[in-house]
């Protein structure tokens, strides 16, 4: 007896329809149908995974390129505002110049010696000279008095509080120690400017502040008179001056009333 070939029937009845229709489908026909179906379904999904990045990729690009079109924008504000920042610096440069602010340019301690004035001391005439060595605050910085812009504001007041005085004078004045000692600080601040702090004995410090030049060095000995910086207007500085401060056991007192002789 002749065994039939295998396959699968497919029998459609139409509805309202008496006879059905009736397919008949090879066994290897359909199990060609399920491979490929198969095959198409595992390319189609290695499309998905392998050019999925690559068409999410291509969807920023719009996106890529406004952002792009921002930074340029942002960049060339930037540079205009670089070079308004330049002219504005040049005009200062012109201004300082014309006020004589480049007198006596802000030169590192230790350099050159300028010939503005020199450290030894010279006395009038029947005026008492101060002693050599350690000694507490006893002269008045400066070789002249200058005029106070701005007294001493203790805490408490409605005012910034404002330790020392400020003493205006001109540009490259030379700063002489209040007395004699050690010199503890030295250098650049964005308040005070180029300052130097002197040690003196009784727990007595005093402070200069917003000079031009510095001309004493960390652990220098000093002697009451001596020039230690040029005045200037570095630091948070409108004009050239000099902030002048004496504390005690780390209290500031006014130097007015501290009794300094007098140039």
């Amino acid at each position: 007896m002749r065994r039939s070939n295998p396959g699968v029937t497919i029998m459609l009845h139409r509805d309202g329809a008496v006879e059905s229709t009736t397919y008949r489908v090879p066994l290897w026909a359909v199990r060609a149908a399920s491979i490929t179906g198969i095959t198409i379904g595992v390319l189609l999904l290695l499309a998905i995974i392998l050019y999925g990045p690559t068409v999410r990729a291509a969807a920023r690009v719009p996106f890529l390129t406004r952002e792009i079109a921002r930074l340029n924008s942002e960049n060339e504000q930037v540079r205009q505002l670089a070079g308004r920042l330049v002219e504005m610096e040049t005009r200062y440069s012109q201004v300082r110049t014309m006020l004589g602010g480049d007198i006596v340019p802000a030169l590192p301690a230790g350099g050159e010696a300028l010939p503005v004035s020199h450290p030894v001391l010279a006395w009038a005439p029947g005026r008492r000279a101060l002693p050599a060595g350690p000694t507490i605050p006893q002269r008045w910085p400066l070789d002249e008095r200058g005029v106070v812009t701005r007294g001493q504001v203790t805490e408490g007041s409605a005012d910034e509080t404002h330790p020392g005085i400020d003493i205006a004078v001109a540009m490259g004045t030379p700063i002489r120690a209040s007395g004699g000692g050690t010199v503890s600080r030295m250098g650049s601040d964005p308040e005070y400017g180029l300052f130097v702090l002197i040690s003196h004995p009784d727990g007595y410090q005093t402070m200069y502040g917003h000079a031009s030049r510095l001309l004493v060095a960390d652990g220098d000995e000093v002697n009451a008179g001596q020039v230690i910086a040029l005045s200037g207007s570095t630091g948070r500085s409108s004009a050239p001056h000099l902030h002048f401060e004496i504390r005690r056991n780390g209290r500031s007192i006014d130097p007015r009333n501290a009794g300094l002789e007098e140039s």
